[in-house]
C-alpha cells in the first residue's frame, strides 16, 4: 500500500487537508503553530484506490520541541511514496520551502507542490510565483472552501497502482448489503418446583439443575443483554496510555513499538492530538493510544481543551488503560483524578511506575504501598515498575496486557458462579433490611469486558454496598479477575 505524506511548514493547512481527504474531523486543527506534533496515520480512499495517509508536524526551527517535530516529519517524508508539499498561497515563496522541496524531489519520489488558501479566482495569479520550485505538479487549492481539489485527487490517484483499487463488489457490500444480526436471548428459569430455599436466604440447586439453566432476558435491562462471543473483538485490545504531563507516556509508546512513533520532549504537554498505533503480539492485535498529558482544569488552555476531549473519547472506546505514574516523584492529587477516569469508564487497568531507573529503589515497598494507599479504587490493578527510556522491563508489559485481557474477557459458568456465591453466603449470611429477610435466588454473568454479574433477589435494594464488596472479594479469591473491574447488578426476578 502506498504511503502519502502531507509535509510543510506550520499553519499551511496540512491537518485540514488530512481531514478533508479522510472525510472526517480527526486531526486537531487550529491557528496556533505546532498544533500537530506527532505523525497521524489513517487509511484513505483516493477516488477508488486505497492508500495510507500521513499528517506530519510543521517543519520549523527553534526550540528543542520544534526541532524534534521537524526531524520526525522529515523521516516520515523520506519513507513515503508520494509527498504533498504544502505552502501558504497568501504569502511569498520561502527559501526554506524551496530547499526542502528540492531535497525531497532529488530522492526520485512523486512529489506535488500544493499551494493552499487560494480562496478565490483573483488569488490564482499568486500561483505563478510558485513555478520557481521547478515542477509542473502544482495545485492551487483552498481546503477551507473545498476549491480545485479534483485535479489534486486525480494526480494522487495516478501515482497509486491499479493493484490498490478497491473492488466494486466490496464497496457495494459495505454500503448496501448490511446484515442485521439479532441475538437470541432465551429464558433463565430455575424451575421453581425444583429449588429449595435455605435459612440463610440463598437458593440452592444440585449440579444437574445448574447445568440445565436457560438464560432469561427478562432480568436484564435493554442495554445489558448477553453479548455473543466475538473472537475478533476479543483478539483486538485497545489500550489507552494516560497520565499527567511529563510522566513518560510517549516514551512508553515508543518503547512498546520499538520505534520513535511519538515526539518525546522535556516540554510539558508535548502530545496534543492522541495518536494510535497497532502491533501484532502472540496472535492478538494491540492498539496503543498515546493520549495528551492532563493538567489541572484551571491550567488547561487553548487547544489543550480539544486534547482533553479527545482523551475522554479515546477512553470511552478503549478496553484497557495503562496509568503511567512518575516513580521518581511524590504522587499528586492530580494522579488520583486521572486514575479516576479508568474507574468511571470501567476499564481493565495496569498501573505503570515509570522512571524506575532514577527512583529510590531501596524504597520499593514504600512506593508500592503509597500507590495502594492513594489508588484504593484501583486495588484490582497490578503494578509494574519499568523505565521507558532504558526499556527496562518493558517487554514484560505486553505479556501482562494479554493476561489482563483474558481476565477482562472471561465468562464464568453459572454453576461455578453460584457455587462460589453459595460458599460466601454460608460463611457470612445476608443481613436483613428493616426486619425483612433478604434472599438471593441466583447469580449469572451476563456480559464480559468488563465482567458483569446479575444477582436476582427478592429485594435488590437490600444488597448493601458492604456485602457487595464482600461478594466481590470472594469472587476474586475464586477466579482470576486481576486487572479488571467486577460489576454487580441486583435485580428482581422478571424485572426489565
Amino acid at each position: 500500500m502506498k504511503k502519502i505524506a502531507i509535509v510543510g511548514r506550520p499553519n499551511v493547512g496540512k491537518s485540514s487537508l488530512f481531514n478533508r481527504l479522510i472525510k472526517k474531523r480527526d486531526a486537531i486543527t487550529s491557528e496556533q503553530a505546532g498544533t500537530t506534533r506527532d505523525i497521524k496515520r489513517r487509511h484513505v480512499t483516493i477516488i477508488n484506490k486505497e492508500a495510507l495517509l500521513l499528517d506530519t508536524g510543521g517543519l520549523d526551527k527553534g526550540c528543542e520541541l520544534f526541532d524534534k517535530i521537524k526531524e520526525m516529519s522529515l523521516k516520515a517524508a523520506y519513507k513515503a511514496d508520494i509527498i504533498l508539499y504544502m505552502v501558504d498561497g497568501k504569502g511569498i515563496p520561502e527559501d526554506e520551502d524551496k530547499k526542502i522541496f528540492y531535497e525531497l524531489q532529488s530522492m526520485g519520489k512523486d512529489i506535488a507542490l500544493v499551494v493552499n488558501k487560494i480562496d478565490n479566482d483573483k488569488m490564482k495569479e499568486k500561483l505563478w510565483d510558485y513555478y520557481e520550485f521547478g515542477t509542473d505538479a502544482i495545485f492551487g487549492i483552498s481546503v477551507a472552501h473545498n476549491r480545485h481539489t479534483v485535479d489534486l485527487l486525480d494526480w494522487i490517484s495516478s501515482k497509486i497502482p491499479d493493484s490498490d483499487i478497491i473492488k466494486e463488489d466490496t464497496q457495494e457490500e459495505d454500503e448496501d448489503d448490511i446484515t442485521i444480526v439479532y441475538e437470541d436471548l432465551s429464558n433463565e428459569d430455575f424451575f421453581a418446583n425444583s429449588n429449595v430455599e435455605n435459612d440463610d436466604g440463598f437458593t440452592y440447586w444440585d449440579e444437574d439443575e445448574m447445568d440445565g439453566i436457560i438464560q432469561d432476558d427478562s432480568i436484564f435491562a435493554q442495554n445489558d443483554k448477553i453479548k455473543e462471543f466475538d473472537e475478533n473483538d476479543i483478539n483486538h485490545i485497545k489500550i489507552s496510555i494516560i497520565g499527567r504531563t511529563n510522566v513518560g507516556k510517549s516514551s512508553l509508546l515508543n518503547a512498546l513499538l520499538g520505534e520513535e512513533r511519538s515526539v518525546v520532549s522535556s516540554v510539558a504537554g508535548t502530545t496534543i492530538d492522541p495518536i494510535d498505533e497497532s502491533i501484532d503480539y502472540k496472535g492478538k492485535q494491540l492498539t496503543f493510544v498515546d493520549t495528551a498529558g492532563l493538567r489541572r482544569r484551571g491550567k488547561i488552555v487553548g487547544i489543550e481543551k480539544f486534547a482533553l476531549m479527545r482523551t475522554t473519547e479515546m477512553l470511552e472506546n478503549s478496553n484497557m488503560a495503562l496509568v503511567v505514574l512518575d516513580a521518581s516523584e511524590p504522587f499528586l492529587d492530580l494522579d488520583e483524578k486521572i486514575a479516576g477516569l479508568v474507574d468511571s469508564n470501567r476499564l481493565a487497568c495496569i498501573i505503570v511506575l515509570n522512571k524506575w531507573d532514577i527512583s529510590k529503589r531501596e524504597e520499593h515497598d514504600k512506593i508500592i504501598q503509597s500507590v495502594r494507599d492513594r489508588f484504593k479504587f484501583l486495588a484490582y490493578a497490578p503494578i509494574i515498575t519499568l523505565s521507558a527510556k532504558s526499556h527496562q522491563r518493558v517487554d514484560k508489559l505486553n505479556d501482562m496486557i494479554l493476561e489482563i485481557n483474558e481476565n477482562y474477557s472471561q465468562r464464568i459458568t453459572t454453576s461455578q458462579l453460584n457455587d462460589t456465591m453459595d460458599k460466601a453466603m454460608r460463611r457470612h449470611h445476608l443481613p436483613s433490611m428493616h426486619g425483612q429477610v433478604i434472599r438471593i435466588y441466583y447469580a449469572t454473568q451476563y456480559e464480559t469486558r468488563p465482567p458483569k454479574i446479575a444477582i436476582v433477589m427478592n429485594k435488590p435494594k437490600g444488597l448493601h454496598f458492604t456485602y457487595r464488596r464482600y461478594l466481590t472479594n470472594k469472587l476474586r479469591e475464586a477466579f482470576n479477575f486481576s486487572g479488571t473491574p467486577l460489576l454487580f447488578k441486583a435485580k428482581k426476578r422478571g424485572d426489565k
